[in-house]
């Protein structure tokens, strides 16, 4: 098979907001893949995910959210938006996108921790054949493992309100790994994980309208046994954001890659082909998916 193709270019959500995308596909794709970042990570992060898959026929579309590494207006702390306009406007753009780019393909999802959480705000979720949820779990830090609890009490009490004084939004670089974020993302986000319910008891109001109820496609949520935040036991709660889509929960352990560690994010770090291999089958061949 020839090398894939890498296109970046920009597509504007419904509000007119631009977003960074990048296309990595197959000479002649047969299925078009959408993945859905966690917070914080650039589009950048998923390369070589992406190029993997589009080794094996994908024409795979990764994107920033707004206010997000290629997304990030010149002014951040000046930036009005909340954290659900990835979903409501973003997540959205990204499918038509992928969709223009590779006409009458299906279409299958990956969902990058808060990439699985928000697929029910999308007006569009029905164009997706299947969801591969990665690292997907309630926010509710209460719920974390043990070991988690102060650093991200300190994120939540002490650094994010330290950070969001000082430079009107959430630096990147230090404690906080990840890019930069816009103040209506880190406010709405711990917001949400300081309570046991996450966002499942403003889906009744706050958060109207919504689409959750209506995800019919199914999904499977792939948990990692050394993740401190997408769990086993965090995973089947996020999940109930989604009663009428058949879901399942597959646990797996760092060994059963052959690696170290994979944490929360290290799902799409080198060497992890394998799982790559099992998600790509799964979506795509239900027959050859690995077993649960």
């Amino acid at each position: 098979m020839s090398d894939p193709v890498t296109r970046d270019f920009t597509a504007e959500a419904s509000d007119g907001y631009p977003l960074s995308m990048r296309l990595i596909a197959a000479q002649a794709p047969t299925v078009a893949v959408l993945v859905s970042s966690g917070t914080g990570f650039p589009k950048g992060f998923y390369d070589r995910f992406a190029r993997h898959l589009a080794s094996r026929g994908a024409a795979v579309l990764t994107y920033d959210f707004r206010g997000i590494a290629g997304s990030r207006p010149d002014d951040l702390a000046a930036m009005s938006m909340d954290y659900p306009d990835w979903g409501r406007l973003d997540m959205p753009a990204a499918l038509e996108a992928l969709m223009s780019a590779a006409p009458g393909l299906p279409v299958v999802h990956v969902g990058h921790s808060v990439g699985g959480h928000f697929l029910g705000f999308m007006p569009n979720h029905d164009r997706i054949d299947r969801h591969a949820f990665v690292s997907v779990g309630s926010g509710y830090w209460g719920r974390h493992h043990r070991s988690y609890n102060p650093l991200e009490l300190f994120f939540w009490l002490a650094y994010g309100p330290y950070s969001l004084a000082r430079h009107g939004y959430i630096k990147g670089g230090g404690l906080w790994a990840g890019t930069d974020l816009p103040a209506g993302v880190w406010k709405t986000w711990r917001r949400w994980c300081l309570k046991e319910p996450y966002f499942l008891d403003e889906l009744k109001d706050r958060l109207r309208p919504h689409h959750f109820d209506a995800v019919t496609a199914p999904i499977r949520s792939w948990i990692f046994t050394d993740d401190p935040i997408a769990t086993p036991a965090t995973s089947p709660i996020l999940l109930q954001v989604y009663p009428h889509a058949p879901s399942e929960v597959v646990v797996r352990a760092p060994a059963d890659y052959g690696v170290a560690r994979i944490g929360h994010e290290g799902a799409f770090r080198r060497s992890m082909e394998p799982l790559w291999d099992e998600m790509l089958d799964w979506l795509v061949e239900p027959s050859a998916a690995a077993p649960s």
